[in-house]
């Protein structure tokens, strides 16, 4: 299969065919699944190691296996046939290779390096989903979480929003969120803790409680009813975040933001910042409104979101890559296409660092791209970007390879 999460993971295979078998992990299998979503979390978090048949570096178990330093192999066509329940396997997630028997030794990989405090003018935030992790992940060399994902915390809770709001329970939903969000705003304070919205889609959200009442049949939810579209769609489940929000700001902290993901055109901003108004949170003067650009037409378009009001903007390379090139990030069959490196996704990128540069607001990259890429890194640094937001594992990587293009830069400027 590909590697997308280094390290080494030795086990007992238990096979998951569905989110409902995850109960069979017990601390110390090897997870096999055809694919995971935020249903399979609790059993990840358990297991040694984690293999699947589908999926890229950008897939939801490359992404998760990363956060949770997990060892994982995606991409394994036919892992779920091929092995066995209950056979032990060694699972390699640096080379993307899989071992009948305890074919590696796992000792190898807790040798740990001394890294140096560098400083960097450009941020190093952290890409965050897990609240058992954030007061360990706080300990690190990072200076806030550039993308708190929600649909983890929400996935936790178990229970469909709107059945929350059917049984007259908001303030249930409401507390709990408020409650998870703290374990991620506490260790973080003062640093800055950007709170991406829900982005569930049809397909994830069916599979909490009550969800199949709710959610609507999609062919193709990467590109339905998710995002920004579903706030206004739905603004009673939206407005029971922004109420989560409020309730931390009420206790005094001043480092949780909001991030609208999946904005498609203006108008939907414009409607969601009057839903963030009429909330009481644009009232104080710290908060900040971010956006993700991961769609085209808001790459392209985005002076015309600027102008609406806005603080600063993340880029979401991996949906935005995947919509420029035209791929499915998910499909191992066009794998070797999807490359953040092809030159109209660096222009595209580059556009934006550069129009935001120009409306002096923040601008950030919460995409995998200038982590494994650190040619990507140097050309958005110097394009004047403000903020990297990569996954745990690679903070430390990161802020080595912009410390070494802010010096190249200085001298650079320093021959001229």
């Amino acid at each position: 299969g590909s590697p997308a999460s280094p390290g080494i993971g030795v086990g007992v295979v238990k096979i998951i065919m569905s989110p409902k078998e995850i109960g069979k992990i017990k601390p110390g299998d090897i997870l096999v699944a055809p694919q995971t979503n935020p249903d399979y979390v609790p059993a990840m978090k358990k297991a040694a190691a984690i293999v699947t048949e589908k999926g890229g570096r950008t897939s939801h178990a490359a992404i998760v296996s990363r956060e949770l330093g997990i060892p994982a192999v995606v991409g394994a066509e036919g892992a779920t046939k091929i092995l066995k329940e209950g056979m032990v396997i060694s699972v390699n997630g640096l080379t993307g290779d899989v071992f009948k028997g305890k074919s590696i030794q796992t000792g190898e990989q807790k040798l740990k390096t001394e890294v140096k405090k560098l400083q960097t003018a450009t941020n190093i935030y952290t890409n965050l989903a897990q609240p058992d992790q954030a007061a360990k992940v706080a300990k690190m060399h990072v200076d806030g979480i550039g993308l708190l994902r929600a649909e983890f915390v929400i996935a936790e809770i178990g229970v469909h929003p709107k059945q929350f709001i059917k049984e007259g329970k908001q303030d249930v939903f409401i507390n709990r969120l408020s409650r998870e969000l703290m374990k991620f705003v506490g260790p973080f304070s003062p640093r800055p803790v950007t709170y991406r919205a829900t982005d569930f889609k049809t397909n994830e959200y069916r599979n909490l409680k009550g969800g199949k009442e709710f959610e609507p049949h999609e062919e193709n939810p990467m590109l339905g009813f998710r995002g920004a579209y579903r706030y206004i769609a739905n603004p009673e489940v939206f407005e029971m975040e922004l109420a989560a929000i409020k309730k931390i700001w009420e206790k005094g902290y001043r480092n949780l933001n909001l991030m609208i993901p999946f904005v498609r055109v203006p108008w939907e901003l414009i409607k969601i910042k009057q839903m963030v108004e009429k909330s009481g949170l644009l009232s104080y003067p710290e908060f900040k409104l971010w956006i993700m650009v991961e769609v085209p037409s808001c790459a392209l378009n985005l002076e015309e979101f600027i102008k609406v009001g806005i603080d600063g903007v993340s880029i979401g390379t991996n949906d935005l890559t995947m919509m420029l090139l035209g791929v499915d990030r998910d499909s191992e069959e066009v794998a070797s296409v999807y490359d953040e490196r092809t030159p109209v996704v660096l222009n595209v990128l580059e556009y934006i660092v550069k129009t935001c540069r120009k409306y002096n607001i923040t601008c950030s990259i919460c995409g995998q791209a200038p982590s494994d890429y650190p040619e990507i890194a140097e050309r958005l640094v110097r394009a004047g970007i403000t903020s990297l937001s990569v996954t745990p594992d690679v903070i430390d990587r990161t802020r080595q390879i912009v410390f070494d293009v802010e010096r190249k830069l200085f001298k650079e400027k320093s021959k001229k």
